[in-house]
């Protein structure tokens, strides 16, 4: 599955890098956010910050970086986890 990357703003009140993740049929189906210096282990990893459809729910997983967040999201849209 290929996904779209776009770099937007996001008004967490800390972190604001963030990604805009789209499907192939340009749906909208997820927001990371960069985590900061704030975050001990997981500093650089990137945040689900939410998800849509099969990406909803209460899982919201880091990934080391946008190559692993790309495989990540693809998997639980293709039904894994």
């Amino acid at each position: 599955m290929s996904l779209t990357l776009r770099p937007v703003r996001v008004g967490t009140g800390s972190d604001e890098e963030g990604m805009l993740v789209f499907d192939e049929e340009q749906r909208l189906v997820a927001v990371l956010t960069h985590l900061g210096e704030n975050y001990d282990g997981a500093s650089g990893h990137w945040y689900l910050e939410a998800g849509f459809g099969r990406l909803d729910g209460p899982d919201h997983p880091t990934y080391a970086d946008l190559d692993a967040a790309r495989e990540g999201i693809s998997q639980r849209l293709a039904g894994g986890k």
